[in-house]
């Protein structure tokens, strides 16, 4: 009998989302929260089990996406071409973070599942290899559009500077430059961010395919945009290094005005940026899609910011901090 248990982190971007859709540059940091999944090979039938929904499979049909929690499963087995009639093994899938919150809860959860399953198919990834198929099954098995920042931040964790020049189409070509992740933790240590989750849940794909369409056909103000926020992240970073948090503060609302207004915000994401702003907080975007989700704030209050976050309607407080990417663990029974 064979356990192997993998575990990953959600991500909240700082300054430049959501330009990794464009061949731009993010600012991110991980979130405390995780994702795990364990795989065991004590069992008779193939299964997965995720948020109180569990499933036998036994044919290479039961693998076929059926809109459910276990879909992530299902695409990751489809995508290593894993047969449940002549395989057996259960994944077990558990997460805190809060899932469609525009925090990366599902990458993360895939994120698991690429790393138990490479570790039991002993075929050793790199981690770029990891981020870039974690990518992959998302975007050819599941069809889901979003950036290239979700994947890189589960699998290396962090805090990080990442460049996606060359990325812009989405292909994932084999002749494609690999994203640049440059850690800055080791400089920055922990920069005072807040994050707040409105409650509301969202699709990422349904969030970004507008903007993409209009950014694929040209359209001159969308293209602006985005290569404004991807600057935005340069200037980001040495504001970050220098701990300058009123000029990354004045860089995050810019950020967020720029996406606001290509509609890429909602009421109750404003309504909690507002309420941050007012309080005292340098600044305050979008922690990842709009349609919902999770804003982050910059700030060095986080009682009188949080209380009047809750005023203002937020579900939950989290509090991101570099974690730990892709850990993967295997014990022998």
């Amino acid at each position: 009998m064979a356990t192997i248990v993998a575990s990953a982190p959600g991500r909240c971007g700082i300054v430049g989302n959501p330009s990794d859709m464009y061949g731009g540059n993010v600012l991110s940091c991980t979130v405390r929260e995780r994702a795990t999944c364990r795989l065991d090979t004590d069992t008779d039938v193939m299964w997965v089990a995720n948020a109180g929904e569990r499933a036998e499979l036994r044919r290479a049909e039961d693998l076929t996406l059926r809109g459910d929690t276990l879909d992530v499963a299902r695409a990751a087995l489809q995508w290593y071409r894993i047969d449940p009639a002549t395989t057996r093994f259960s994944l077990t899938l558990e997460t805190q973070i809060p899932m469609r919150a525009g925090l990366a809860g599902s990458t993360a959860l895939l994120a698991t599942i690429v790393g138990v399953l490479d570790a039991y198919l002993e075929r050793q990834a790199h981690p770029y290899a990891q981020a870039e198929e974690t990518r992959k099954i998302e975007a050819r098995v599941m069809g889901i559009v979003c950036g290239l920042q979700d994947q890189h931040m589960a699998i290396f964790g962090g805090l990080n500077f990442m460049n996606f020049a060359g990325k812009e189409m989405l292909e994932q070509r084999d002749d494609e430059p690999l994203a640049t992740v440059e850690p800055l933790q080791d400089v920055v240590g922990t920069p005072p961010l807040l994050l707040a989750h409105t409650g509301m849940q969202h699709d990422s794909s349904s969030v970004h395919r507008s903007p993409r369409e209009r950014w694929l056909a040209g359209e001159p103000l969308v293209r602006r945009h985005y290569a404004r926020i991807a600057e935005l992240a340069v200037r980001g970073k040495r504001a970050l290094v220098e701990r300058n948090w009123p000029l990354l503060g004045a860089l995050m609302n810019e950020n967020h005005a720029l996406v606001a207004e290509l509609g890429g915000s909602g009421p109750a994401n404003d309504r909690l940026i507002e309420a941050a702003r007012a309080a005292g907080a340098w600044g305050a975007k979008l922690a990842g899609a709009g349609g919902g989700g999770t804003i982050i704030a910059l700030t060095d209050q986080p009682e009188r910011v949080g209380a009047a976050l809750r005023e203002a309607g937020a579900e939950r407080l989290l509090y991101p901090a570099p974690q730990p990417g892709l850990t993967v663990h295997r014990l022998e029974g």
